[in-house]
């Protein structure tokens, strides 16, 4: 079987075994990428999707705004191909020297230091995170000081220290999101997101 077929018959197998589930196309299209992601169906229980999530974020991707991840990881599962196409860009700044210097001089994980240094990219952008809740919550506390002004944010960090804490808040506040509640999530599961909307925005809006 070539990797379309593969592909193909993977979502035929998920859409039979899914059965009858409240989503709308454009939402379920991203759940069922996650489920062939992850192999678990508990995602039809746990994701949740801010009512304005999908439009902004295709809009964001359509007007080729940047598109920022926790991981290098989640950042090399993202069709960067299909973002450079709408010419935008995918970056993780978690490596950089520069972030390191400043999270160990202000006593911070380089996770937090990572989204204060994003801050001029992120504006009308995605800001992607499948591993720390401390990004999460960090970003979270920029939106609410108004210092951060992404067009959506996508919350899935996995574990067991404020994993599931900090996708709960995120699950109440008024920014567009898609996040899960609960410990389940990771970089791949995020780069799956990003990579649904990009199939959707490349079609005719």
């Amino acid at each position: 079987m070539t990797p379309q077929e593969i592909e193909s018959l993977s979502f035929q197998i998920i859409d039979r075994e899914a059965g009858p589930h409240d989503f709308d196309a454009a939402e379920w299209e991203i759940v069922r990428r996650m489920i062939h992601t992850s192999a678990d169906f508990d995602y039809m229980k746990t994701v949740r999707f801010h009512p304005l999530a999908i439009t902004r974020g295709l809009a964001a991707i359509r007007a080729g705004s940047s598109v920022i991840t926790d991981t290098e990881m989640a950042r090399s599962g993202i069709r960067r191909t299909s973002i450079e196409a709408f010419g935008g860009s995918v970056t993780c700044l978690i490596g950089q020297a520069d972030v390191r210097m400043y999270a160990e001089k202000a006593g911070i994980t380089r996770a937090k230091a990572a989204v204060d240094m994003a801050l001029p990219l992120m504006t009308d952008g995605i800001y992607v995170i499948g591993n720390a809740p401390t990004a999460l919550l960090r970003l979270m506390e920029q939106i609410r000081d108004g210092q951060a002004h992404p067009a959506l944010v996508i919350g899935l960090p996995v574990g067991f220290v404020n994993a599931s804490e900090s996708k709960a808040e995120l699950a109440q506040m008024d920014v567009p999101h898609i996040t899960n509640l609960g410990r389940k999530g990771g970089s791949n599961v995020a780069a799956a997101v990003v990579n649904a909307l990009l199939i959707m925005a490349g079609r005719t809006p």
